[in-house]
């Protein structure tokens, strides 16, 4: 089965030169009398690396057909992350450039999807936010509670957000997996 490139979006799998690859970024350029241009930044699901690529809007992709199974993360040791599938029990071993940006997101205990490609597992998909607590951040300044003002807050995986000044220690916070962007604090 065949995928216009005009069809591709932002997560998209697709196959192209015999590999799957995900789409990282899209923006597509309307040109003169009907023609488009599609730019993607893509990421490969075999050996994770990430390509630039502009496709011709008439161009054809291959779909890919992938079959997705929850996981519970057990566990990083070194650069391998460790899940295991919650339906067979089998424990599974990714790379850190399978995983790549999505191991800011990941805390021992959470469950994700496993995107598997002819029974092998080729990458992880992330719930599109996710809760972390707050490890350090600054104290807010006496007489600047204005929440346009953004500071760092640190996460227990050890990735840097921006905050509101009233987000203090101790705070679980909603992080858009995406784009790492805060989203809200949890209401009790």
């Amino acid at each position: 089965m065949s995928l216009g490139v005009t069809d591709l979006k932002k997560g998209q799998v697709f196959s192209w030169e015999g590999t799957p690859f995900r789409v990282v970024e899209y923006s597509q350029k309307v040109m003169g009398r009907g023609g488009s241009i599609v730019n993607v930044t893509i990421k490969s699901l075999v050996d994770g690396k990430v390509l630039q690529k502009t496709f011709k809007g008439n161009e054809q992709l291959d779909t890919v057909d992938l079959t997705y199974s929850n996981v519970q993360f057990l566990y990083q040791n070194g650069s391998t992350f460790n899940f295991m599938d919650n339906e067979t029990y089998e424990q599974i071993e990714l790379s850190d450039e399978v995983v790549g940006d999505y191991a800011n997101y990941l805390k021992d205990g959470d469950i994700v999807k496993a995107m598997k490609l002819d029974g092998n597992t080729v990458s992880i998909e992330l719930p599109k936010n996710v809760y972390l607590k707050v490890e350090y951040t600054e104290d807010v300044v006496k007489g600047d509670t204005t929440s346009s003002v953004l500071k760092d807050a640190r996460v227990e995986t050890g990735l840097i957000v921006k905050v509101p000044s009233f987000i203090k220690i101790g705070d679980e916070i909603s992080v858009d997996t995406e784009t790492g962007a805060y989203r809200e604090r949890k209401k009790d």
